[in-house]
């Protein structure tokens, strides 16, 4: 049984433009919903919905899939249905400065709030100072300070009339009022005072001590009067102010009556202003005088009441959604500014940013998990904001404990958001095997496929997209058999007839580039041709190694042989993967074979130029072998396999097929046609399994035959279960509809071995014996004499032994 010829319509499976159901994509409208990927979406409804603790979503994908956009897209629509969260403010916490507080105000008020409390500093500065000025302050403090005169004079004139009568005078020295003693109206000096008898200078020392606590009575007295006078100044001077600011700050109470936080604050910022009142009558003169830098350590006079509005959701129409595409420490927290002067540095709470975290507050926050992961300690700030619900500012060498220096703890807020972490599929995994608090915290698993389903519904999906890209650019629209070709397009990077990719970053890449070739081809629509070419000058700016490698096939640098036949000699495909670019290219396997024992073995296996995956379809031709010619005798076989002239490292098991026929040629002397190639894993039992990058492959041999021109009997031979990932180009398809190329598909080891002989490969009998003339039979023939030749040189050494 041979395997089967395919036809030139089973090689690509092409989009018929009438079934689209437009005429251009002028005609079809945007594509609003995420396009297939219903699972992601389900994910994401969940994710999104669900209000419990830890519910953050983990979505994960190839990159170029478009999770980023689609997420961001999605997010964008449902925001815009969600109200807008509070403004954030931070203001002065005048119980403790080090301690800013949050101020959350409805959305649109931040801004409005800072604004009338910078007013309300403007007027405070004028109407403080203009109080203080007015006539009747004048005269209430002088009445008060003239009282503090009248009883100081009262008290210190009662207590010099009662030193007179003591027979003392008062006099004021450098240390504080000194007692004199005076004899009738003189002063009488210190030696005057030792002639007197010892009972007269006792008398007159007990008059001193007596005056004297009688002084310190009277003095105790003034200082409780001027300490009255002051606390009547300080009272009349609160009176004075209040009368002037208590309508002014009664205005904003009215204005926010509804919101308990800020009339708490106004009340604090009133007594501040009422108990801090030089502040602004110092601020009052200094309009007049000269800016001089502040000293270190000097706080800024009236910037305690200024309103730092971090986050101002003033235009938001929805839910904020916001992408942090370097989600740094400070990026993601916010972080504490500090301004030098003087040498020094000092900060207050005007210079507190916000980070991603306080602007996605109320909404959502996407975050690139591989660049959170490399920043440092952003991925353990993330993980403690979300952990406590919570949000605090705090210097990235504070959190590290790294500087003890004095700055500023702002009150933490409360943190409501939904995190979306976007990553490869790998990052997920060893999230979430290696990070314990991973699992506690990002609960939702949003994963991103690259391929859908390839239904007429998918198809229209494609060409709404194919019209969103093109309003977004403002470019041509595509009219029907431009988005056929799109279509064929996506189908060809899934590799699947019966799928479509869903790397739609790739497909928007290629509509902007065909929109542009159109327009240079000054064509109204884009047409199928427009998108062809661009297919094809996309291939000729990635495939200058692809065309060295030819290069080297054509002139015979590389061996490769595309005609004719050969023993133990096949050609096998391979793939190079460049990253932006993947081509297949045709490479030589042979095999050498003689009695012996060591069975199959791989010389890049040996020499360590092969992977596990490969050594692996190497053991696998052992046990095909086991299995097909050793159930009566043992396997006296030593071959060797090698892909000539490769000299980087191997890997996958797509040769094994190749590998296993050019051993059974090589055994049997049964020639391989060498104008075919062969790609195929095989297994233990000879069933011939499907491969990746068979499209590559076929086109590499294609390429190679035509440049050595087609003989009208090369081709690939490739896994039958290959056949629906079959998208070829247009000039391979179009050479198999001419004969000049064919393709077959095999089931089994058997089918390639009729095909590449042109010999039945046979079945064995009741006996265990293959029909003769087939290439089981060569092959158990040629085993046979293996064993012989065994078995002869065993018995030379025993006799020689």
């Amino acid at each position: 049984d041979a395997g089967r010829q395919l036809d030139a319509g089973a090689l690509r499976r092409v989009c018929d433009p009438d079934s689209l159901r437009f005429e251009t994509t002028a005609d079809l409208p945007a594509l609003a919903e995420v396009l297939g990927q219903p699972r992601a979406v389900a994910a994401m409804e969940f994710g999104v919905g669900i209000a419990s603790h830890g519910f953050n979503l983990f979505a994960l994908g190839q990159p170029g899939s478009g999770r980023t956009t689609l997420i961001r897209e999605y997010l964008e629509r449902l925001a815009a249905t969600q109200p807008a969260p509070p403004d954030l403010c931070y203001v002065h916490d005048f119980a403790d400065s080090r301690r800013p507080m949050p101020l959350l105000l409805p959305a649109g008020q931040g801004a409005t709030f800072k604004r009338d409390v910078h007013d309300l500093v403007t007027e405070l500065r004028a109407a403080i100072p203009r109080a203080f000025d007015a006539e009747e302050y004048t005269k209430h403090r002088d009445q008060i300070v003239q009282e503090l005169d009248d009883r100081r004079q009262q008290l210190f004139a009662g207590l010099e009339r009662r030193v007179s009568e003591a027979g003392f005078q008062l006099m004021r020295g450098p240390g504080g009022v000194l007692l004199v003693p005076v004899i009738q109206g003189k002063i009488i000096s210190p030696a005057d005072l030792a002639r007197l008898t010892e009972a007269e200078q006792q008398k007159v020392e007990q008059v001193r001590k007596r005056l004297q606590a009688d002084i310190e009575d009277s003095l105790r007295t003034a200082r409780e009067v001027e300490k009255s006078i002051r606390e009547k100044i300080q009272t009349l001077d609160r009176e004075t102010a209040a009368y002037a600011t208590k309508h002014l700050i009664d205005e904003l109470r009215t204005r926010y009556q509804e919101q308990a936080a800020v009339l708490s604050y106004l009340d604090s910022f009133e007594n501040d202003v009422l108990a801090s009142l030089d502040d602004f009558r110092k601020a009052g003169e200094s309009e007049a005088t000269p800016q001089v830098p502040l000293a270190a350590g000097a706080e800024r006079p009236l910037t305690r009441y200024k309103v730092n509005v971090l986050v101002d959701n003033s235009q938001l129409k929805g839910a904020p959604v916001i992408v942090e595409s370097n989600p740094t420490y400070s990026n993601l927290v916010g972080r504490i500014e500090h301004q030098a002067s003087w040498g020094a540095l000092f900060t207050d709470h005007t210079m507190i940013k916000a980070g991603a975290l306080h602007r996605a507050n109320g909404g959502y926050l996407i975050v690139a998990a591989r660049e959170c992961l490399l920043n440092p300690v952003a991925w353990e700030a993330l993980k403690r904001a979300l952990k406590e619900s919570a949000l605090k500012i705090e210097e990235i060498g504070t959190h590290l404990g790294l500087v003890t220096t004095v700055t500023l703890d702002p009150r933490p807020l409360p943190l409501n958001v939904k995190v979306v972490l976007i990553g490869a599929p790998m990052l997920y995994y060893l999230l979430n095997a290696y990070d314990e608090d991973f699992q506690k915290l990002f609960k939702v698993k949003a994963d991103f496929t690259a391929r859908m389903d390839r239904t007429p519904e998918a198809e229209q999906g494609y060409a709404r997209f194919v019209s969103t890209i093109a309003r977004q650019e403002k470019s041509l629209p595509f009219d029907r058999g431009a988005v056929a070709r799109v279509i064929e397009y996506g189908a060809r990077t899934a590799e699947d007839q019966e799928k479509l990719s869903t790397r739609f970053g790739e497909i928007a890449d290629l509509v902007r580039e065909a929109a542009h070739r159109a327009g240079r081809n000054n064509h109204s629509v884009v047409t199928a041709e427009d998108v062809r070419q661009t297919e094809q000058a996309r291939r000729y700016r990635h495939n200058l190694i692809e065309e060295h490698l030819q290069e080297a096939f054509r002139k015979n640098t590389v061996l490769v042989e595309v005609t004719g036949s050969a023993v133990g000699r096949i050609n096998g495909l391979s793939v190079l993967g460049l990253g932006d670019h993947t081509c297949g290219h045709p490479v030589r396997i042979t095999a050498a074979v003689a009695p012996g024992q060591r069975g199959v073995i791989s010389i890049e296996r040996e020499v360590e130029l092969s992977g596990p995956i490969h050594g692996k379809g190497v053991l696998i031709l052992n046990g095909y072998l086991l299995r097909k010619y050793a159930q009566s005798r043992p396997l006296n076989l030593s071959a060797s396999l090698v892909f000539e002239q490769q000299y980087s490292m191997v890997e996958g098991d797509s040769a094994s097929l190749a590998e296993l026929c050019v051993l059974l040629s090589a055994v049997s002397g049964v020639p391989l046609r060498q104008d075919l190639a062969v790609t195929g894993s095989v297994n233990q039992h000879g069933e011939v399994q499907a491969i990746g990058g068979v499209n590559d492959k076929i086109e590499g041999f294609f390429d190679l035959c035509r440049a050595r021109v087609f003989s009208g009997s090369q081709g690939v031979l490739i896994p039958a279960s290959n056949r629906r990932h079959l998208m070829l180009r247009d000039d391979v398809v179009e050479a198999v509809r001419r004969g000049e190329f064919h393709i077959w598909e095999v089931d089994n080891v058997e089918q390639a071995l009729v095909i590449l002989t042109g010999q039945q490969a046979g079945v064995a009998g009741p006996d265990g014996e293959y029909p003769e003339n087939t290439v089981h039979r060569a092959v158990s023939d040629a085993l046979l004499k293996y064993a012989e030749v065994m078995k002869a040189q065993a018995a030379i050494q025993e006799k020689s032994g």
